[in-house]
């Protein structure tokens, strides 16, 4: 909760006060800021453009979020580790060395990796070290570390090169070997132990059935050799089958160059051989892990990455001044949709369409869902728009997405969730409507007709073959019946009272019409286009002025904590309509348009001198 120690400025966008945090002290003093005027909450790690490791960094608990506990526990501990604060709002790309305190134990190996860091580099403590350079400073404190732990094996080698290789057969036996000896010293405490612990004579005839083969498992489960209290294994062909070749390597790779040659190896030997090796055993135990991170380092590339980052994480956390000034794009716009004509700057990415679109519908904004494809790699995205219309917005059209990284994608609409885009395509709607009705009717007219001549002929046709007739002429209509005017009569009446009552109501609309003065007359029309559009135009109006960025962001797993509005104005900026340059050259000629027809304009004259005339004669008394 605020407490006032901090003045705090606010800008106006998106219909709500947005804090400003434009320096140092503000970011700092952000933990007084009541959270009830954070725009956001929480916001998760993945699917926005922001640097992942710096989210990891935040990310105290690792759950996938970033929370405004996590956000004010990342700069209160900037401001312990740094001499002069601003610098978390000079946009820098790293850490400035001379920057770093050295007050208490953690600084002190801050700085003095940072020290080393730079010794590396050729920099000097007046220098800054970049968030590339100290990301990479783990790998040199790896290398160097490995380094230091090769030299210290150059003593732990008791056969130098070939220690490796002798180490390999000295362990590739050892269980097996350390097994016989167990085996020869409880013979050696009980002589009916011998017999025990070598192979019975069962397990012998169980082997004899079968093919048998050196490196049968039931062979290698036997002992090496045959237990006795002497504990001597001998190392020509006399010992088991199944481990004859590693014998051989244990000769020739460890025991002849250590202990000169020998046919058997007696328990002492053995101990001593493995006493020669634990050096370089423990010394193999000892290498250091490349991912294990010194804290030094770690906390180097932290802090270098919370001063180049905390800032404008905040200006899309805190508030959204990236996304409402337009002076860059926020973090949660993934890239740019290029479609029907449009670019829409408004695009987030979602996992799963059908359920973000649940919660995004709310936000009454005009989505269309796309499925973006580079090679092997997928995205699904969902794009706002928010000028033009929706006529030519159909699953299945293609359009190209461009990601923040300038890479382009095929992108496919799988999913549209409709509202109004514009009061240009409200105020039109109903004339669009009409005509699409009109084209609806006459074309199940049309179907309708053609369906019932192809039924009439597909019938004369079964007809004819029934009967077994010949086919009837296709080219030859049946002629129709004489005309009976008695049985028309009655059609003829209703028409004519029909076109009557029609001509009644256009002559008398025509007639108020002449009547009224002439500047009058375009009024007239206005208010027709406002009694039929209008509806529209206002139900639209008030859909635009109630666009929310919530719903949108809140299905995408934010929490999103005020109404953050997206205006007509606003809204209209966030899609480009395609517009030719301002100095370009356009030639009208189309040599493939439609040829006009004099028609119409005859018929509105014709039309407007018969309405003439009838005003006249109404006029007169006529």
């Amino acid at each position: 909760m605020s407490t006032g120690l901090h003045r705090w400025r606010f800008f106006r966008a998106g219909g709500f006060d947005q804090v400003r945090l434009d320096t140092a002290a503000e970011l700092l003093a952000i933990d007084e800021l009541d959270q009830k005027l954070w725009v956001a909450l929480s916001c998760p790690v993945n699917g926005i453009e922001f640097d992942p490791r710096t989210l990891e960094f935040i990310d105290n608990d690792a759950d996938g979020h970033i929370r405004a506990a996590e956000l004010i526990s990342a700069v209160h501990w900037a401001k312990t580790r740094l001499l002069d604060p601003d610098v978390l709002a000079q946009k820098l790309d790293g850490i400035p060395i001379g920057a770093i305190r050295t007050d208490d134990e953690e600084g002190q190996r801050i700085k003095t990796a940072a020290l080393t860091l730079a010794a590396d580099l050729g920099k000097t403590e007046t220098d800054i070290l970049t968030v590339a350079e100290t990301s990479t400073a783990q790998a040199s404190f790896a290398s160097r570390a490995l380094s230091a732990w090769e030299v210290a094996g150059a003593n732990a080698k008791p056969m130098g090169e070939a220690t490796q290789a002798a180490y390999e057969a000295l362990t590739a036996i050892a269980d097996k070997v350390e097994d016989y000896f167990v085996r020869c010293q409880l013979a050696a405490f009980d002589t009916r132990a011998g017999d025990a612990l070598n192979a019975s004579e069962d397990a012998f005839k169980a082997l004899a059935p079968g093919a048998l083969q050196s490196g049968t498992e039931a062979i290698a489960q036997l002992p090496l050799a045959r237990i006795t209290p002497e504990a001597t294994l001998p190392l020509s062909s006399a010992g088991n089958p199944a481990w004859a070749t590693r014998i051989a390597a244990l000769r020739n790779l460890v025991v002849a160059p250590l202990l000169g040659q020998q046919d058997a190896l007696t328990a002492t030997q053995w101990q001593a051989l493995k006493d020669q090796f634990a050096p370089y055993s423990s010394w193999l135990v000892s290498k250091p892990d490349p991912k294990l991170e010194s804290s030094g380092v770690r906390e180097l590339e932290k802090i270098s990455r919370y001063v180049r980052d905390l800032l404008v994480l905040a200006n899309n956390f805190v508030a959204f001044k990236d996304f409402y000034t337009r002076q860059g794009k926020a973090t949660f716009q993934v890239g740019t949709l290029y479609l029907d004509g449009r670019s829409c700057d408004f695009c987030v990415a979602v996992n799963d369409a059908g359920k973000h679109a649940a919660l995004a519908t709310l936000a009454r904004m005009c989505l269309v869902y796309c499925e973006c494809v580079r090679g092997t790699q997928r995205m699904t995205i969902a794009a706002a728009f928010t000028a033009g219309d929706s006529d030519q917005l159909m699953v299945g059209r293609n359009g190209v997405f461009y990601d923040r990284r300038g890479r382009d994608w095929d992108a496919t609409i799988i999913k549209i969730v409709d509202h109004p885009i514009s009061l240009r395509q409200a105020f039109w709607s109903p004339y669009k409507q009409l005509s699409r009705m009109v084209a609806t009717q006459l074309q199940k007219v049309a179907a309708s007709k053609a369906q019932e001549s192809e039924s009439k002929l597909s019938a004369s046709v079964l007809e004819s073959v029934k009967k077994g007739g010949p086919l009837p002429p296709p080219t030859k209509p049946a002629a129709p019946p004489p005309f009976d005017v008695g049985k028309f009569a009655g059609i003829f009446a209703a028409i004519g009272l029909a076109v009557g009552a029609i001509g009644t109501a256009i002559a008398s609309a025509v007639t108020g019409l002449f009547t009224l003065a002439w500047w009058q007359i375009p009024l007239v029309f206005a208010g027709l286009l406002l009694a039929i559009s209008g509806p529209a135009v206002v139900l639209a109006w008030f859909k635009l002025r109630s666009r929310n960025l919530g719903p949108i962001l809140d299905a995408n797993g934010w929490a999103i904590n005020a109404r953050a509005r997206i205006n007509i104005p606003f809204g209209t900026s966030l899609t480009e309509l395609a517009q030719l340059p301002t100095n370009a050259e356009r030639s009208l000629s189309d040599p493939y348009a439609e040829k006009s027809s004099r028609w119409p304009l005859v018929a509105m004259v014709l039309g407007l001198a018969v309405a003439a005339v009838t005003v006249w004669y109404l006029r007169n008394g006529g």
